[in-house]
């Protein structure tokens, strides 16, 4: 399934007031990077993903519309899933983007890694 792109474009309506945004496609939805930092994403599964102080987050949890963000098993701390429900009204959806926005821009921009060279490939006769 593809992401949700009506909720895509809204998130993008907060977010690009901000400097440093940029996009890109991951796990099968759109994440919202921050000086290089995912803070938001639009899940492929619905609603969205959420990154924040871990132990704000833990706070936040109610089990029903947010919940632990859980990777291949693992629950990754200061990660919320949020979902579609929750985010419906506009203020709703504002305030969680916002809380992600808030936290990936607290943290020191990311350096680009430098690109290993382009190997030749060896040419047959």
């Amino acid at each position: 399934m593809a992401y949700d792109e009506e909720l895509a474009e809204r998130v993008r309506a907060v977010v690009e007031a901000g400097a440093d945004v940029s996009e890109r496609r991951m796990f099968g939805g759109l994440a919202f990077l921050i000086g290089g930092h995912m803070g938001v994403a639009v899940s492929r599964e619905g609603g969205l993903m959420v990154r924040m102080e871990p132990a704000a987050a833990a706070a936040l949890v109610d089990d029903v519309s947010v919940t632990p963000m859980v990777m291949q098993g693992r629950e990754l701390d200061g990660w919320l899933r949020v979902t579609a429900a929750a985010i419906r009204d506009d203020r709703d959806l504002t305030t969680w983007v916002e809380r992600g926005v808030r936290f990936a821009g607290s943290l020191p921009p990311k350096t680009p890694k430098p690109r290993a060279p382009r190997r030749k490939s060896a040419r047959l006769p």
